[in-house]
């Protein structure tokens, strides 16, 4: 296993009874801390930086005790740290104990030691005791504090031991390649712009600085770990992770970049990409350079146009494979008899985004700012098997009949044919309680009722039925995201449930493949967390659409300064809900006028929330809670992260297979009144 993933081995019993005695703290010696990963019932990835200044291989040893101080060490092993890997190694430390904590350190040969770490090995299948871990996703050290990791590891100290969280499920944007230097940009909304350094030979796209190479996607990774939250929080906790679209690129998809609206083949740094973040993030993903090895070793990728596409939309351009296929990171995460998480990769096999295609600017109007015909989504993302495989050549929109580009297209994938395939196995052969699933988009619809707009506002809305938010995450993929349900109802999966990240903002519902007019069949329950520390589209409202006419649907600022998401409203309860709030201030009021069709699978929205998010699953229950932090511009000065905005809980009772799952929400402190 240990050569499979690129790391050394340790094993049980295995000790240098030396070492511990010649060990010093020298933190600036390891200036990336440790970090462990991946737990399963006997074994860890550990994972530390050792820069040198000369030579292209050094040794370090590593330590593992049962204790903080080392008198009871159960394995020990040497590991090479090497300059081709950017001075990083990753040792399997197996035969361990189920559910147990330990301890960890790397030394040099002259006794430099980096700080210790605390790992925690995952319960056997069959054990009965409850699971408890958090979801993260979407850290900006760039633009935000990390007070939730401050918060969560504060919280996580002051805790009972059962009551500790396992692991931290980290679901993408671990980095921010687009990177603000402060001496060009100050602030951004109301944002300080820190500066984390320069990107070596850096693309500017606007105000951004995008890595080019890969000694600039380290430089990304070394800067977010540098973070001292970042740090304390993979030195307290094991980490599993998955990455999103930052890992690569904002806009990015299979090997293409795109920062100026045109597609560019990027199939070398799709590699460098994928090589930084095998490098920084211990995971046991496949390499295409396979086992045996303890470096990347990435494959020869020829960048150049990818111009034709297989039937599921794949760049059938040989370097756009072996770029892809230099990483491979979806994988299954057993944890207990109650859980297993299934985390799939959203970007690495995608189609094209639909809604940003040539053409699809035909259904957007400015009247209608961030609005989508929802017809128009289910027609574009359905190409030619739209309409029951007869795809019509026009969608009717805004009074014309608009080309329906898709028509010839096969439906949108982001996971890809053969990924699909194996999350849909894995959910029907599943034997955990919960059947997790990873997926780092969110799948919870974003809708808007435009139609219920009162006369005179604006223009009457310009198509038959809902709006949506378009493309950019799985909520758009609405023909993939109908089979996986289809497929959990047809083979009668119990405990399914979605945990995503990228949407900068807390969401809890269902798991529903169509909304009324349609059917509404509830197969799962669902979560998104709020980022970390990056901005979302609340805060970006607030400073934009200031003499807009639709301005109190989305954001609203009272007299006295204070700033009010009435988003959350337009989305959960519909558009007069919001108006009316905005007008009165009154939250009876707009919820009495709440349309229940708009969004039957919403139970909770937050569309301003930092923070994280934490799952107890157990033999007959899941509470899944919100734990939101201020908006985090700056860092906290206190022990446990500063304070909280609110502390949500979200529990469901175990549903027979066919039968609709039934969410309670209970807001344990805190005010999330525009949320419910």
């Amino acid at each position: 296993m240990a050569a499979s993933l690129g790391a050394t081995l340790a094993w049980h019993g295995e000790t240098f009874a030396a070492i511990a005695r010649s060990w010093r703290e020298r933190r600036e010696s390891y200036p990336q801390g440790v970090a462990s990963g991946d737990p399963d019932d006997t074994s860890v990835l550990l994972w530390t930086r050792r820069p040198f200044a000369a030579g292209t291989r050094h040794d370090l040893t590593v330590e593992v005790a049962r204790d903080s101080d080392f008198r009871s060490i159960v394995a020990a092993t040497r590991t090479p740290v090497l300059a081709e890997s950017d001075w990083t190694t990753r040792v399997l430390v197996a035969g361990l104990r189920p559910r147990t904590v330990y301890w960890y350190r790397f030394t040099d040969d002259e006794g430099n030691g980096s700080r210790i770490g605390r790992t925690i090995t995952a319960p056997r299948t069959d054990d009965d005791a409850p699971v408890r871990f958090a979801f993260v996703s979407c850290q900006s050290v760039n633009e935000g504090a990390q007070n939730a990791y401050r918060r969560m590891i504060w919280e996580d100290q002051h805790s009972p031991r059962d009551q500790q969280l396992g692991f931290v499920l980290h679901l993408g944007d671990f980095i921010y390649e687009v990177v603000e230097y402060p001496d060009e940009i100050a602030h951004r909304y109301d944002r300080t712009v820190f500066d984390i350094g320069r990107v070596p030979d850096a693309r500017k796209v606007g105000n951004f600085h995008v890595p080019t190479t890969l000694d600039g996607y380290r430089m990304v990774y070394r800067a977010h770990i540098d973070d001292p939250d970042i740090q304390d929080a993979r030195a307290h906790f094991p980490f599993v992770c998955i990455g999103d679209n930052h890992e690569f690129s904002w806009q990015g998809w299979q090997s293409f970049v795109n920062f100026t609206g045109k597609n560019e083949p990027a199939q070398a740094l799709r590699v460098a990409a994928n090589q930084a973040w095998w490098e920084y993030i211990p995971a046991r993903v496949r390499k295409a350079s396979g086992a045996g090895l303890d470096r990347f070793d990435p494959p020869a990728v020829v960048t150049t146009p990818i111009t034709s596409f297989d039937a599921a939309g794949f760049g059938d351009e040989p370097n756009n494979a072996k770029a892809i296929d230099s990483m491979i990171a979806h994988r299954a995460v057993r944890y207990g008899r109650h859980v297993e998480i299934l985390l799939t990769d959203h970007h690495s096999y995608a189609m094209e985004d639909p809604t940003g295609r040539p053409g699809a600017e035909d259904f957007t109007i400015k009247d209608f700012p961030f609005l989508f015909s929802e017809d128009a989504l289910r027609t574009l993302d359905a190409g030619k098997a739209a309409n029951d495989g007869r795809p019509a050549e026009t969608i009717a929109f805004d009074g014309k009949q608009i080309a329906n580009f898709r028509r010839d297209e096969p439906p949108f994938t982001a996971l890809g044919t053969q990924q699909k395939a194996w999350l849909k196995s894995r959910l029907t052969r599943s034997t955990a309680t919960w059947k997790i699933w990873g997926a780092t988009n969110g799948t919870l619809d974003m809708r808007a009722d435009p139609q219920n707009l009162p006369a005179g506002l604006t223009r009457p809305w310009l198509s038959s039925g809902f709006a949506t938010f378009g493309g950019g995450d799985f909520s758009a993929a609405l023909h993939e995201r109908a089979d996986i349900y289809d497929t959990v109802r047809d083979a009668a999966v119990d405990g399914f449930v979605i945990v995503s990240g990228d949407r900068h903002s807390f969401w809890a519902g269902y798991a529903a493949k169509a909304l009324p007019p349609a059917r509404f069949e509830p197969v799962g329950i669902a979560f998104i967390t709020g980022s970390l520390s990056a901005p979302g589209l609340a805060e970006a409202l607030e400073h934009g659409l200031k003499n807009h006419p639709l301005r109190p649907v989305y954001t609203i600022e009272r007299p006295d300064g204070r700033k009010e998401a009435t988003l959350n409203l337009t989305l959960k309860h519909g558009v007069r809900s919001a108006l009316e709030y905005a007008r009165s201030g009154d939250i009876a009021r707009a919820r009495a006028l709440s349309n229940p069709d708009n969004a039957p699978h919403v139970e909770f929205v937050d569309m301003a929330g930092h923070g994280y998010s934490v799952v107890t699953a157990g033999a007959r229950r899941i509470d899944t809670e919100f734990v939101c932090v201020p908006r985090p511009i700056t860092r906290a000065t206190t022990p446990d992260g500063g304070p909280i905005r609110y502390r949500v809980v979200h529990s469901a009772e175990r549903w027979k297979p066919g039968a609709r799952p039934q969410l309670t929400t209970t807001i344990v402190e805190g005010d999330a009144a525009l949320s419910i």
